[in-house]
């Protein structure tokens, strides 16, 4: 398991290897995460959007933005977390992924960055 903690929110990465599947006659290699976003400051905050670089063994970048994880924007109560499971395609079976959510004080409607840590993925067979 990764972690990071940034402005009092701690975030937990586990990852896993889902298997390969043809897509537009290519191979892809399918991976999940699941993250963990513990809220360990004494203000609620709200999880607004999200950024992520997605990196393959290959060199392939992808960037993306969206608002809030898997069609939400949830509310993290001081002491209270919120975990959610997605996933991603890579064209390698080794990658890795980092990134950061935007976030909203709602004490201090100051907003700010908390970063994820980079995860890294790998199927079993790639590796020693």
């Amino acid at each position: 398991m990764i972690t990071q903690v940034t402005k009092g929110i701690k975030i937990s990465v586990n990852t896993s290897f889902e298997g390969t599947f043809f897509k537009n006659y290519k191979m892809h290699f399918a991976f999940a995460y699941t993250i963990t976003i513990e809220n360990q400051s004494k203000d609620s905050v709200q999880l607004t959007s999200r950024h992520w670089r997605i990196h393959d063994a290959l060199n392939e970048l992808e960037i993306l933005d969206g608002e809030g994880v898997i069609g939400k924007k949830p509310v993290i109560k001081p002491g209270e977390s919120h975990t959610y499971t997605s996933g991603c395609l890579l064209a390698s079976p080794i990658g890795a992924m980092h990134g950061h959510y935007n976030m909203v004080n709602f004490s201090s409607t100051e907003k700010f960055r908390v970063y994820v840590p980079t995860f890294k993925f790998h199927a079993p067979f790639a590796l020693n």
